[in-house]
């Protein structure tokens, strides 16, 4: 696995695919997160911003890989597994990315309350804003897995069904992502960091089963 890890991360690096939702990531953060604004807020909108970027990297990463060289590399180890290596590469590269931008919201972000009256503890702040990138960056990924090859066969209809679930995804009360970018939210209101757990297991749950998922179909259709 970490060479068809490294396989997957070396053709994203090489095909410079990568290069659009980057620039796309870094725009919507520096349009979003302005500097002395509270930085919880800021990390909400950095996390929120990531969960469509994800989906765009895993449906890169799932079909980067040209038939021929796909057939030869499943052949040699297994559908399952290749699919399953360009997931992986796949969220890898989002939560890198979202800690990035979590580094530079912090950075020029207020530590303080909304009202700026409470002053927001520094380690805890760092803990939900990593955990809220992890959160969007899996159910990202898991989005991306449901949305592209191959369950959807069509490029058209994959980027259209990502684009609106990602959205659902962020707005949909009760989903992880909904969950972590509000109680950011929530927490610059009353001037602590929330405690994101549960909605990072709910995450890595749904992460996992999506990527079973479409793991096992690959395997019957490759």
């Amino acid at each position: 696995m970490n060479a068809l890890f490294r396989y997957h991360s070396a053709l994203l690096l090489r095909s410079q695919r990568w290069l659009p939702p980057v620039l796309v990531y870094g725009a919507l953060v520096a349009v979003g997160a302005q500097p002395g604004d509270p930085v919880l807020d800021s990390l909400g909108y950095a996390a929120a911003a990531l969960l469509p970027v994800a989906a765009w990297l895993a449906r890169i990463c799932a079909t980067q890989e040209p038939p021929a060289a796909r057939h030869v590399t499943a052949a040699a180890t297994s559908p399952a597994r290749t699919h399953l290596a360009a997931l992986l590469t796949a969220a890898a590269t989002a939560a890198a990315l979202g800690a990035a931008g979590s580094a530079l919201v912090m950075a020029m972000s207020d530590w303080w309350s909304a009202d700026h009256r409470t002053p927001i503890a520094p380690v805890p702040g760092i803990v939900a804003g990593l955990l809220a990138v992890a959160v969007c960056a899996l159910v990202g990924t898991a989005l991306g897995a449901l949305c592209t090859w191959p369950l959807l066969r069509s490029p058209g209809w994959s980027v259209m069904v990502t684009a609106l679930a990602a959205l659902l995804a962020v707005v949909t009360p009760g989903s992880p992502a909904q969950v972590v970018v509000t109680g950011l939210i929530t927490g610059s209101r009353a001037g602590t960091a929330p405690v994101l757990v549960l909605p990072l297991a709910a995450a890595a749950v749904l992460a996992a089963a999506a990527t079973a998922g479409a793991c096992a179909l690959t395997s019957r259709r490759t």
